[in-house]
């Protein structure tokens, strides 16, 4: 927990964020439960709950949590098949309480396998979405719920169709509020702005939102430039704080006799398990600090905010890039900034809600925009494809893969991609070689990598085949970690059929015994006869090896690739000859 003193120590730069962050996730909350086909409340409710329960007890600095566009899809149909919201419920604590269990067995250190091209793939995918998604909005057509990231909407459209559509329904009002919006925010970034303590003390998006309300009061009276009721904030208004609970759904846990309520549970926390995971890793990406999240304590927290969610009528919550890269860009220091904006949204509700919906989506919209613009601004992309093909197919796989489809999908085609560039890197450099051979007679010496498995077969193969009659190789696997044993017998029958191509052949570090399945660190494991009868040419004939030969004393054994005779020191390694087995 944090100390006092340090909280406040902070407190100059995660208050501004926070209120970034809360003006950021205020019309998310809402436009995720209008796509989850959820009471808008319980929108609201998850990013309470996510701001000031996970943030008070999460590890992550700058993460902010609440509701998730990427879990829309999935809680819209699990409302529908459980056939109440109510019974929904119940599925969303279960998740909690089996995101607290993976918490304590350790499954958060998967987040610890996401390649790095992967999550800069899907910063900057988020980033064109957000961009893309918020061009309606600030030309007025708000028929698509703010929040909502996939490729294919709710109204029928795509992200792209859309756009068009957008050009037979422009509205004059919302137009010059998200230009007017969009402008300040782009002076409060100019370096003029940014050095006055003035402006640096008020935030950019705050003035935005502020001048976004009295452009909306003016234009009431202008005819043509009018907002409509869905081109503004719609916070639900009670009378009393008992009319306010009125709104509230509470579980009903008389189903949880029911098999698919357990189902929708266990499909609920694997998804928001691995988008909190992903999103801790971009995070932790952007913190300039470069802190790292402990993240079985980040799933802890999360499985927390969603059991008391799911008590209080909320959607289930994940850490979410939107909110967290917002703070971040704002400045935030701490997690301070994420339970202060969790604050924000509780007096919004209760106390504020007629200010709140003065605030037109057309002001957040270009807040939005700009958010987008810094995830996927044009030196992300060339910065990845100045760091070669491995890392930039990946990248531009999952750009793609989210912009035309939706976050996880992205997300895992780019981690199937970044697998098979790794196979492929892997099945063209499974070693080095010294030497290419050209002619008869040349020596070749091979090492091989410290992992080659059966991928690297048809190159050991290849490269194995082209060497020339009459020459001398060493293969070198001594710095291997592990070698598959198919390619161990594939350098075995190398060694055989070398003598027919009269090929010196001595291999070091290697164990090919068929129980052995890596490397044992031997000196030498393996010499082909031709290169013994080399040897015998230059020795004397009583020095020469007797391995593998039954003597007065008894059979030479072999023990961790060394031979020796039965009771007597093992002295330094000797060859064994081609073909012989280990025994």
């Amino acid at each position: 927990m944090k100390s006092p003193s340090r909280f406040f120590g902070t407190l100059q730069s995660d208050l501004p964020a926070s209120l970034v962050v809360f003006l950021v996730a205020l019309p998310l909350c809402l436009g995720i439960a209008l796509a989850s086909g959820a009471p808008l409340i319980s929108g609201l409710i998850a990013g309470i709950v996510g701001g000031i329960v996970v943030g008070s007890l999460s590890g992550s600095p700058l993460g902010v949590s609440g509701p998730a566009a990427g879990l829309a899809v999935i809680v819209l149909m699990a409302i529908q098949d459980l056939g109440a919201f109510d019974v929904f419920l119940v599925a969303v604590i279960l998740a909690g309480l089996i995101q607290i269990v993976l918490g304590f067995i350790r499954a958060g250190t998967v987040a610890y396998y996401f390649p790095s091209s992967v999550i800069s793939g899907m910063l900057a995918g988020i980033g064109i979405i957000i961009f893309l998604k918020q061009i309606p909005h600030a030309f007025g057509y708000d028929s698509d719920p703010v929040g909502e990231l996939s490729f294919r909407q709710p109204d029928g459209e795509t992200t792209f169709s859309e756009l068009l559509v957008v050009l037979d329904s422009i509205s004059p009002g919302p137009l010059v509020i998200a230009s007017v919006s969009l402008a300040i925010l782009l002076l409060w970034e100019t370096r003029w702005f940014k050095r006055h303590k003035l402006f640096t003390l008020l935030p950019g998006p705050l003035v935005a939102v502020v001048t976004g309300v009295i452009l909306n009061l003016f234009f009431r009276s202008e005819l043509g430039f009018t907002l409509t009721p869905e081109q503004v904030v719609s916070i639900p208004e009670a009378d009393s704080l008992s009319g306010l609970l009125g709104f509230l759904t509470f579980p009903d846990f008389s189903a949880l006799t029911r098999i698919d309520v357990y189902k929708t549970a266990v499909v609920l926390a694997i998804v928001a398990s691995l988008e909190t995971l992903l999103c801790v890793e971009a995070t932790d990406k952007l913190d300039p600090l470069k802190r790292v999240t402990p993240t079985n304590r980040e799933l802890k927290a999360q499985g927390m905010g969603n059991v008391i969610s799911g008590f209080l009528g909320g959607l289930p919550l994940t850490q979410v890039i939107v909110r967290s890269s917002a703070n971040i860009q704002s400045g935030g220091r701490s997690k301070a900034s994420a339970i202060i904006h969790g604050l924000l949204l509780l007096v919004s509700v209760i106390a504020l809600p007629t200010i709140m919906n003065l605030i037109p989506l057309a002001t957040l919209a270009a807040i939005l925009l700009v958010v987008g613009f810094k995830l996927a601004k044009p030196s992300v992309f060339r910065k990845m494809l100045r760091q070669g093909p491995d890392q930039f197919i990946p990248f531009i796989v999952t750009v793609g893969g989210i912009v035309f489809t939706d976050l996880l999908v992205g997300i895992g085609l780019g981690m199937v991609v970044a697998v098979l560039v790794i196979l492929f890197e892997n099945f063209r450099l499974p070693f080095e070689i010294s030497n290419v051979p050209q002619e008869r007679g040349e020596r070749v010496e091979i090492a091989l990598a410290q992992q080659v498995t059966f991928l690297n077969k048809a190159s050991v193969l290849k490269t194995l085949d082209s060497i020339p009659d009459d020459s001398s190789v060493e293969i070198d696997a001594s710095e291997s970690v592990f070698v598959h044993p198919d390619v161990v017998e594939l350098i075995d029958n190398f060694v055989i059929g070398a003598e027919a191509k009269s090929i010196d052949v001595v291999v070091n570090g290697l164990d090919h015994r068929p129980h052995v399945r890596r490397p044992t660190g031997m000196k030498v494991a393996v010499v082909s006869p031709s290169a013994l009868k080399r040897e015998g040419q230059h020795e004397n004939p009583d020095q020469r090896d007797t391995s593998g030969v039954n003597t007065p004393e008894g059979p030479r054994t072999v023990e961790g690739g060394e031979r020796s005779l039965p009771g007597e020191p093992q002295g330094q390694p000797q060859p064994l000859r081609a073909g012989e087995h280990h025994r």
